[in-house]
């Protein structure tokens, strides 16, 4: 073989025997790799340090908690034969490991340096145990490679293994240097994707070779293999070659979704949508008139581009404007889902394991009717809760009352357990709205007493939410009670992955929560959330640890979030646990439902139920659209909602579509002037986003609004 000539020609071997000569050149290049990389865990929305060993024998990446466990069994281990090791293109230190089961490491080192060290070595080891793999077990290939022109397999299973062995086998390291491999093939792709995959063959070989004179290179005299232009040679040849793999891969698979899921109609176009005609310059959809004389279709608001400055200015806001909310409390039933299985089949077709989805245009039918922006607002759809916070007589009182408030939020949130998508916004777009709480003299039943006067038998919580970034999507949102002296501020980016059947996004970002009676800051996290079930009726669930601290008390909070096992387990359950942290004692324990009962389990022996579903609902107070800005997210996005609400996809898709054009035509033409985005009511602090004007800037203002930095 012309891998082990090159091996042989490095190592300095004379020997003529394959099979002696192959095992050791192999275990000429067995250099011992282990040390400290950071792991991301999406369970966890954060990166841990681990201890990871690379065990060249049995081809096994293992990693542990610390050095000093590495005689105890590994937490876990990942096998290399088949694996994919490629750098990341987010930095300069990630990179990721991808098993041929589907399983993946993301792991970051300490500089570019070392991530090209454990890089390299790794795909040594996963090309060596590859090779072994193909040889002393052949009917295995033969087997991941029938599956994908077998024409009965398209149940999500089956679906789901064509796209993991796929994956493997199209893989950089792995490729072989013989045609026979794809043999198997040859009923499936045409004869240019064939002949691509030849010229892909011959241009991996050249690539290995090159990668392994690089390695081979002495390090006592000449260029060292870590010499900077060498290392940069070696990633930019990576970096290419893992592209066209990548191209190609998308191409078979398109080849299989056709043979698979023929679809009549035009074919999907899920990325960068083309605009009708009639609407690239702000044009009227076609009106219909109904048998009752209503006339059906609006207006488009048109967008010059020489008035972009408008997205600058902010919304006057009166309260004196805002009404009750009227729209309904739940999302209908996914009906289309049965109608629109084949768009769906096609598009999955097109997406990969663990891709992002930030991109991604899905289709029109499964969104729900209102903008990110607003779901975040519902959050606070119980803003009693929130108020009484600061109630709490003790600090363990306070952090246990902050701990009951975050666990009921999500369920009002999530309007219902179906798993449809909000808008995503638009930069620059805006969302705001009120609450009036009701006070210690309102009712039981939380509305005030007959003949009261909200203003002043109610507290005020007043809500803005602003999109401040749109690669990534960055969403930053505060919320304030003047009278209680209380503020949040929470900076949010939504990541989308596909996950096989299921949809995951998470929630990076932190929310800051400020008690300025009592001189307290709480920090908190955001759990991720799970679109279950794709192909058939989508549910949420949320999954993941958050964590709650307040440095000046010495209380903590660790919420668990816990997704449904594959087999038995219940639903959308949660457990928590408030602690002490200078005694190192747990005050209180909670487990439950987050979308149902919840029990609070205090040491002192007292125990006492929230049952989610009858807490009172305040619902939010908003402005009509007629008086919003044309940022604002109801007012933007209200064709959309209409055509969603008369159940026509196409004309929602039209709107859809125009807006989006319009956001590329305002980013293309600010490039183009050189002109910086500016945000409106957030600014950047380091890694987050706060609001321009918090209360504990303004605690000796008096205002009914949230005020703006012309007005402040």
């Amino acid at each position: 073989m012309q891998t082990e000539a090159v091996l042989e020609h490095h190592s300095g071997s004379q020997s003529s025997g394959r099979t002696g000569s192959k095992s050791w050149q192999y275990s000429d290049l067995m250099e011992k790799v282990d040390g400290y990389l950071m792991k991301y865990t999406n369970l966890v929305t954060g990166w841990q340090y681990r201890y990871f060993v690379l065990n060249n024998e049995a081809g096994l990446l293992e990693y542990f908690v610390n050095e000093q466990s590495r005689n105890q069994k590994p937490r876990g281990s990942l096998p290399l034969g088949g694996a994919v090791i490629s750098p990341s293109d987010e930095d300069s230190h990630t990179f990721t490991v991808n098993a041929i089961s589907g399983e993946q490491y993301k792991l970051r080192a300490s500089d570019a340096k070392e991530r090209q060290h454990w890089v390299s070595r790794l795909q040594v080891c996963a090309q060596h145990h590859t090779e072994a793999m193909g040889k002393t077990n052949p009917p295995l290939q033969s087997r991941s490679l029938s599956m994908a022109s077998q024409g009965s397999g398209s149940s999500p299973g089956s679906q789901h293994r064509i796209s993991q062995n796929s994956n493997a086998l199209l893989g950089l390291s792995q490729l072989q240097r013989g045609s026979s491999l794809y043999s198997s093939r040859k009923s499936l792709l045409p004869d240019h994707l064939l002949e691509a995959r030849e010229m892909m063959t011959q241009a991996q070989g050249q690539h290995r070779d090159l990668i392994q004179s690089i390695e081979g290179l002495p390090s006592s005299q000449g260029p060292s293999p870590l010499d900077q232009d060498l290392l940069l040679l070696k990633a930019t040849s990576l970096a290419t070659m893992t592209c066209l793999s990548d191209c190609l891969h998308i191409l078979q698979l398109q080849q299989v979704a056709r043979q698979k899921f023929p679809l009549s109609g035009p074919a999907l176009e899920w990325l960068e949508p083309k605009l009708p005609d009639i609407l690239k310059n702000g044009g009227t959809l076609p009106s219909i008139t109904k048998d009752d004389g209503k006339t059906e279709g609006a207006v488009l608001e048109p967008l010059e581009m020489d008035s972009c400055d408008i997205v600058l200015e902010q919304e006057e806001i009166d309260a004196t404007q805002e009404v009750d909310d009227s729209s309904p409390s739940e999302e209908e039933d996914l009906g289309a889902v049965e109608e629109e299985r084949s768009v769906i089949l096609h598009l999955l077709s097109q997406l990969k394991l663990g891709m992002d989805l930030t991109r991604v245009v899905l289709p029109t039918f499964i969104l729900e009717k209102r903008s990110l922006l607003e779901m975040y607002a519902d959050f606070m759809s119980h803003p009693d809760l929130f108020v009484a916070i600061t109630d709490g007589s003790s600090p363990m009182d306070r952090m246990v009352r902050f701990v009951e408030y975050y666990l009921t939020s999500f369920h009002e949130g999530r309007k219902g357990a179906i798993a449809k998508k909000p808008y995503n916004p638009i930069i620059g777009e805006t969302f705001h709205c009120s609450w009036n709480v009701p006070k210690e003299a309102a009712s039981p039943t939380g509305i005030p007493k007959e003949g009261s006067s909200c203003a002043s038998d109610c507290y005020n919580v007043r809500f803005v939410a602003e999109q401040v970034s749109h690669h990534p999507p960055v969403s930053g949102f505060y919320a304030e009670c003047q009278e209680r002296q209380m503020c949040v501020n929470t900076h949010v980016w939504t990541k989308s992955k596909f996950m096989g059947m299921s949809i995951g996004v998470s929630m990076i970002g932190e929310g800051n929560l400020n008690l300025l009676e009592h001189g307290e800051e709480y920090t908190f996290s955001l759990p991720s959330a799970y679109a279950r079930s794709i192909l058939t009726v989508p549910w949420v669930e949320l999954g993941g640890k958050v964590n709650v601290n307040c440095a000046k008390t010495g209380y903590s909070a660790v919420i668990t979030f816990q997704t449904k096992p594959f087999y038995g387990g219940k639903l959308h359950r949660v457990n928590a646990e408030v602690k002490h942290n200078p005694t190192n004692a747990v005050v209180c324990r909670v487990q439950g439902e987050w979308n149902g009962v919840l029990e609070f389990a205090y040491t002192s022996g007292e125990t006492r139920f929230v049952d989610v579903t009858k807490l009172p609902v305040t619902r939010k107070r908003v402005r009509p659209n007629e008086l919003q800005g044309p940022y604002e997210s109801r007012r933007l996005w209200q064709h959309v909602t209409e055509s969603l609400k008369e159940r026509d996809m196409d004309k929602a898709t039209e709107h859809k579509r125009f807006l989006e054009e319009r956001q590329r035509k305002e980013e293309r033409h600010r490039a183009e002037t050189q002109t910086p985005w500016r945000t409106k009511y957030f600014e950047r602090k380091g890694e987050g986003w706060m609001y321009y004007q918090p209360l504990w800037k303004t605690a000796g203002q008096s205002s009914s609004s949230v005020p703006s930095p012309q007005n402040p």
